[in-house]
């Protein structure tokens, strides 16, 4: 019987079980346990066993704590008390051993290089050599793959996953609002591949409905073709404000608006073409955006491609017996519980035209026939929580089982984003904002090197600052944004990662006469170099929590970490003037970090900078 094991927080219950387990955090005496990280891979019993484990994780000393028997780490870290264990019928009581009989079994190899006893524990000292051995070989044998490669994924179902994000609204520049939908779904898109899934990233455009009626009817009223080629967005975004304030005035702007779209519904071929034309402008402009974003997609599609698909929809409603009719003259669903009409969704206009919910419906059941995915995720705002709870629901009693496995990645506001010209509206004005606000920065800092180019780096690192600020709490929750905060060189910012990247990559070139594959780790036992090592080695342990909520912030959070503990060494473990087996020992430790730092950003959309 194998169990995973979980280190605790020093703060954490005691009682969390093990993941991927229901039993206990470990099991106990006489059951075989896993130890992920030991020298040989091999499967020990308890209790030695447990010390392998723990070194395993990182820890370089420990106590047992035989009164309770359980453990108590010096390094921050602990396993939780013995617990009952229970398969089948039979049940074993908590352990309980003395400390003489426990230090008898343990006994002193490779890994554990010292043991002695306390009053009531037997205490242990492991081998910090083979930790840096270890842990330096297996981040250079796995490379981009480091962590991905744990035993903590090696039962990982391989899945075919769809993943819907942006999703901007044609004829209108890129909205700010949309940059969050953007990068996370790239994040979630990234780590999904990574671990080795096969994923279609999907951008639904909202290219269809009532706003394109009163947007064509502005056109014809106010647009300029002249304009239109030289600035499209913008003159489109121009003459939507300007036929939104008409219809105001004048009722007779929103007839002309619904006869557009009933038009455009019908397939009339001279409106058709206008708003092909808005499309192709739209997707043009998005790709260039995009492109800056380092994002890319797997398929457009949109609204637009759902609309015939989703008066076969409302056919199947209504002949299932779901479809039903208001006193206004729309068709709605009844979602309630006891089928009263109290809670239920508008799927279709009284005048016969389709609604957002209506396509959606049909975009789900058409990608769910093309991909034959086993997962199909969605990353909009929180306001949109109750449209895809009614989603779900419609193609659940539609009978499509499949809707359990569709998914709401949702997300707070970002608040006070402004640009020095005030209120923010388009996402490149942020961009640009981030961009020029960094080359000042650089400009006016003392280490800032002489760059090839200069604009480049200052837009990497102007992204990796947006994306880190974004990336650091709960997606949920709303957060306030501060440029000042943001482009910090100091602190928990992008900026900081990027320059600890970049200070890495410097130390690396400056020393390439001097690299070398064969190191003596016994170089490697300072505190600093060991805090460096540990955190490498729970690098898997990130990852896996990502990988199972979606948050990156976990992966945030350790990347911080990581770049703290190295500016830390590279403060105090220097390499250049150092005795050459030293400096080796070493500068293989700093191209370790830089690796997982470089791994960990590519995750999250940041493209590393070598140079700043």
């Amino acid at each position: 019987m194998v169990h995973p094991l979980r280190l605790l927080p020093a703060s954490g219950p005691a009682q969390t079980p093990a993941r991927g387990g229901e039993g206990a955090a470990y099991p106990p005496e006489g059951c075989t346990i896993h130890c992920p990280f030991s020298s040989d891979r091999k499967e020990r019993l308890l209790p030695s066993g447990l010390v392998h484990a723990w070194w395993g994780r990182g820890c370089t000393r420990g106590s047992f704590d035989v009164s309770h028997g359980g453990l108590s780490l010096s390094e921050e870290h602990r396993l939780s008390a013995f617990k009952s264990f229970e398969p089948a019928t039979r049940k074993f009581d908590k352990v309980n051993i003395c400390s003489s009989c426990l230090q008898k079994t343990l006994k002193c190899d490779t890994v554990v290089s010292e043991i002695s006893t306390g009053p009531g524990t037997v205490n242990f000292t492991i081998n910090k050599e083979l930790l840096a051995k270890t842990v330096l070989q297996q981040v250079f044998k796995d490379g981009s793959e480091y962590g991905i490669k744990s035993e903590l994924f090696s039962t990982l179902p391989r899945r075919k996953i769809v993943i819907e994000f942006s999703s901007p609204n044609i004829a209108k520049k890129f909205h700010v609002g949309h940059l969050r939908s953007t990068i996370i779904g790239n994040f979630v898109a990234n780590l999904k591949e990574a671990l080795g899934h096969q994923v279609t990233r999907i951008n639904y455009l909202g290219d269809w409905g009532m706003q394109f009626g009163l947007l064509g009817a502005g056109f014809q009223q106010f647009g300029n073709e002249e304009e239109l080629q030289s600035n499209p967005l913008q003159h489109l975004f121009e003459v939507y404000v300007q036929v939104n304030k008409a219809a105001e005035e004048d009722e007779n702007i929103k007839k002309l608006a619904q006869d557009f779209f009933r038009k455009l519904e019908a397939r009339d071929e001279q409106t058709l073409s206008m708003w092909q034309h808005f499309r192709d402008f739209s997707i043009e402009e998005y790709v260039r955006i995009y492109k800056r974003l380092g994002v890319h997609f797997d398929e457009y599609s949109g609204e637009s491609f759902y609309q015939e698909k989703s008066q076969e929809v409302l056919k199947m409603l209504d002949t299932k017996g779901l479809l039903q009719k208001t006193i206004k003259g729309t068709r709605v669903v009844d979602l309630s519980e006891k089928r009263d009409l109290s809670l239920s969704s508008t799927v279709m206009r009284s005048d016969g035209t389709s609604l957002y919910i209506t396509r959606d419906l049909a975009a789900a059941i058409d990608r769910m026939k093309k991909y034959n995915c086993d997962t199909m995720i969605y990353v909009t705002d929180k306001s949109q929580n109750t449209h895809f709870e009614q989603l779900f629901q419609i193609l659940k009693l539609m009978g499509y089982q499949w809707a359990e496995r569709c998914q709401h990645v949702s997300f707070g506001l970002v608040q006070g984003m402004k640009t020095r010209k005030g209120e923010v509206v388009f996402l490149e004005d942020v961009l640009n904002e981030a961009r020029s606000r960094m080359l000042q920065n650089m400009a006016s800092a003392k280490t800032t090197k002489e760059l090839e180019n200069p604009l480049e780096t200052a837009e990497k690192i102007g992204l990796a600052a947006l994306i880190i600020q974004d990336f650091k709490g709960l997606l949920s929750s709303d957060y306030q944004f501060s440029w000042d905060r943001v482009l910090q060189s100091r602190g928990d910012t992008g900026v900081f990662l990027q320059y600890t990247h970049a200070r890495l990559h410097s130390l690396e070139q400056m020393c390439r006469n001097g690299q070398s594959t064969d190191i003596n780790t016994a170089c490697l036992q300072d505190p600093q170099a060991i805090s460096v090592l540990q955190h490498l080695l729970r690098y898997d342990e990130v990852l896996y929590k990502s990988s199972e909520d979606l948050q990156p912030k976990h992966i945030v959070s350790y990347l911080l970490t990581l770049s703290h503990l190295a500016a830390v060494a590279h403060k105090t473990l220097p390499v250049k003037g150092s005795a050459p087996e030293l400096a080796q020992a070493r500068l293989r430790l700093f191209q370790a970090a830089r690796s997982v730092l470089a791994n960990g950003m590519k995750l999250l959309g940041i493209t590393p900078v070598t140079q700043m």
